[in-house]
């Protein structure tokens, strides 16, 4: 890498690893707020869908902003909205405030993906590398954001917590204005290769649409579909799970005690948090097999295999939680590693199945799927806990992910309808 691929490279890792705090941070957050605004989990977990849902119905007009605007100024919207939001969560006196920050912190989170993607797609010339770094800085910001959370939480109050950690993303949005790239630089350095296309961006509503019917037309319309499964897999899982494994760890580990009884911090000591945090770092595992699959396999099968894993894994969570602590780790494990060994995957189909000349729309299409459409997955979910039961949830789950993994079969068994993209190129969430 030369320094203008570093300086990209360092930007854009920073700013991923801060999307995926915050995200992450919110399940951990869920807990106290119940408890505060005098609101079941099963009707909170309602409430902050609408800010993950902001999150990926943003990204598809971001995209287009990107092309117009440059990302670097998008990506700093994105660090000052977040951080902004996360300091008007921690002065929220009333629910409707609560849902308002959330709310604004997912249009500002919505605009990362899109803009950064964009940014080392077109400004990296080592393009592989930089999303291999990239995606290793969003899975840092999956399981460190929840176990900082649940540190802070030891020692302060949530609402200290939440303005603290406002502190890192306006940090990051600071070291934008002093970072020098050239955004354009990997697109100079590949002039003449077949996805350095010259074609004009869809700046308006009658290129989005044309470019939205080339790209439907192929056999993105069904990874879409499987796409848009697992976000609802992804979400309903990560958000309720928190509340989930307290219910179970607490009669196992309920007289564990690591501070004194008395303290500040054995009141706030809470096993599940940090089990939790142990489980999305499993999930770091499971980012690169799915990654050293992609060259190995074909995705379409290894989407099938994994998606039917997973819905076998979720039926098995509960019976398994309430045999003893080492099976619920086990569960938690596999459960881990299976749901982030995923992305990799579909991303690599992604590339596969749309048009080089419709690939950043494709991307913005993508997350729409997974963090606009998929953020239902919380509200139904936890709809679904709190009138039905626990078993439930978990059945509705493993129906989202069985008929995703039916759908992966039939895109291997007819993979005449792909794109005209032969080389996968994976991004990484």
């Amino acid at each position: 890498m030369d320094s203008n691929d570093r300086a990209i490279v360092s930007f854009a890792m920073l700013s991923h690893a801060m999307v995926h705090t915050y995200e992450l941070s919110i399940p951990i957050l869920m807990l106290l707020w119940a408890g505060e605004f005098s609101i079941s989990i099963g009707f909170l977990a309602v409430v902050v869908s609408a800010g993950y849902a902001m999150f990926g119905l943003g990204a598809l007009p971001t995209g287009i902003l990107a092309d117009i605007y440059g990302s670097r100024l998008l990506i700093v919207c994105c660090l000052v909205g977040m951080g902004v939001s996360f300091l008007v969560l921690s002065v929220a006196p009333s629910l409707p405030v609560l849902v308002l920050a959330l709310v604004c912190w997912g249009i500002a989170a919505s605009i990362y993906h899109p803009a950064g993607l964009s940014l080392i797609s077109t400004g990296v010339v080592d393009r592989g590398t930089a999303f291999a770094y990239h995606g290793m800085a969003g899975n840092a910001g999956i399981a460190l954001g929840p176990l900082v959370t649940a540190l802070l939480l030891l020692v302060v109050d949530w609402r200290l917590v939440t303005a603290i950690l406002s502190i890192p993303a306006l940090l990051v949005a600071l070291y934008a204005f002093r970072a020098r790239f050239d955004e354009t630089a990997g697109t100079k350095d590949r002039q003449g290769e077949p996805d350095s296309s010259d074609e004009p961006s869809a700046t308006s509503l009658s290129e989005l649409w044309a470019g939205s019917k080339a790209l439907f037309a192929t056999g993105f319309s069904v990874v879409f579909m499987i796409v848009m499964l697992n976000g609802l897999f992804y979400r309903g899982t990560l958000t309720m799970l928190p509340e989930i494994l307290a219910t179970f760890l607490e009669p196992v580990v309920g007289d564990l005690q690591l501070f004194a009884p008395n303290s500040p911090m054995a009141e706030e000591f809470q096993p599940s948090r940090f089990f939790y945090t142990g489980l999305l770092m499993v999930g770091i595992g499971g980012q690169y097999v799915g990654g050293k699959l992609t060259e190995r396999v074909a995705t379409e099968r290894g989407l099938m295999v994994v998606l039917a894993s997973l819905s076998i894994t979720a039926l098995a969570f509960i019976p398994a939680a309430r045999a003893g602590i080492i099976s619920l780790v086990v569960v938690s494990a596999a459960l881990g590693f299976l749901l982030f060994m995923i992305q990799p995957l579909y991303q690599a189909t992604i590339a596969q199945y749309s048009p080089a000349d419709t690939r950043g729309l494709s991307y913005g299409f993508t997350y729409v799927g997974t963090f606009g459409v998929g953020a239902l997955g919380a509200a139904i979910t936890g709809l679904i806990y709190e009138e039905i039961g626990v078993f439930a949830m978990f059945a509705t789950l493993a129906g989202f992910a069985l008929l995703a993994s039916g759908l992966s079969y039939s895109l291997l068994a007819n993979g005449s309808i792909r794109g005209d993209s032969s080389t996968a190129e994976s991004g990484g969430d």
